[in-house]
């Protein structure tokens, strides 16, 4: 590669990586929101089946109304929201009220902007880099909502799976067959099924949602089915340890649950970051 060639690649990778933070900002919104708008559907839906009429709420979703405040209902200004930059110059802080605000928001924004930068300096201005970009930001909001929330809203799990079949068929990632990406969103999605029933049949409980089971039929589309085997065992492996080191540290919340939707997320960024074949190293086999 020439020298003109890597700088233009480097820059192209730094637009990416800058757009990368806007779309963060976004998400942090949509981390936020979409389980309260699930929440508030499921209410108008539990009231109309109970024969009483739903009461008028005002419009929320992910543009209405504009962010504000928690604290002091103060509207954030566009300036006083720009990525990373206003939370470091507002020192994380409300500029009304002074009520911090979380580090999360600068870390969901920031993380962004790097795995889009990583998408196109590997991947280029191509539809493949536009893919994975779009790959990373749903399972970076996946993985956020479930561990908020135990939930793991179908508007991202169902496109992220029909996304990685489109991807497949268009042939924009040569490495993954439609045949073999088709297979894997079935493979993963019926082995978390089995699972589920299993555990179910022989305890009485339910040791996970079928979110978890349509989150790994998309990853199963996105990496192909011989995919599915390391990033399971990750998931489980690392989720095991941390849950074991939340239990003895009193981190569990009531109920003594660990989401496993964050657990399938770390793998399908390790596999997209090193490759499928590369988890079996990192967790010694």
């Amino acid at each position: 590669m020439g020298v003109g060639m890597g700088l233009g690649l480097e820059f192209d990778a730094l637009l990416a990586g800058i757009l990368g933070l806007l779309i963060g900002s976004f998400l942090n919104v949509v981390i936020y929101r979409l389980p309260k708008m699930m929440e508030q559907q499921w209410a108008q839906e539990a009231a109309e089946l109970s024969g009483v009429a739903p009461q008028p709420a005002a419009t929320f979703n992910l543009l209405v109304p504009r962010s504000r405040c928690s604290a002091c209902g103060h509207v954030i200004r566009w300036y006083q929201n720009i990525p990373v930059v206003s939370y470091l110059f507002l020192k994380g802080k409300c500029a009304a009220c002074g009520n911090p605000y979380s580090v999360r928001y600068p870390i969901v924004e920031a993380l962004t902007g790097v795995l889009f930068f990583f998408c196109v300096w590997r991947w280029g201005w191509t539809p493949i880099a536009l893919a994975w970009s779009g790959f990373s930001a749903a399972l970076l909001v996946l993985a956020l909502i479930d561990w908020d929330t135990t939930l793991l809203p179908d508007d991202v799990t169902l496109p992220l799976l029909w996304a990685g079949l489109l991807v497949a068929a268009l042939q924009w990632n040569p490495a993954i067959s439609l045949n073999s990406a088709l297979w894997g969103a079935v493979a993963g999605y019926l082995s978390l099924w089995l699972v589920y029933w299993a555990f179910k049949l022989a305890t009485g409980k339910e040791g996970m949602g079928y979110g978890d089971f349509k989150l790994f039929a998309a990853l199963g589309a996105w990496f192909g089915w011989p995919a599915l085997i390391p990033m399971i065992l990750m998931a489980s492996v690392i989720g095991a340890v941390i849950g074991i080191a939340m239990k003895f540290s009193s981190g569990l919340r009531e109920g003594g649950y660990v989401p496993f939707g964050p657990f399938l997320a770390g793998a399908g960024f390790t596999a997209m970051v090193f490759g499928p074949q590369s988890i079996l190293r990192f967790i010694g086999l």
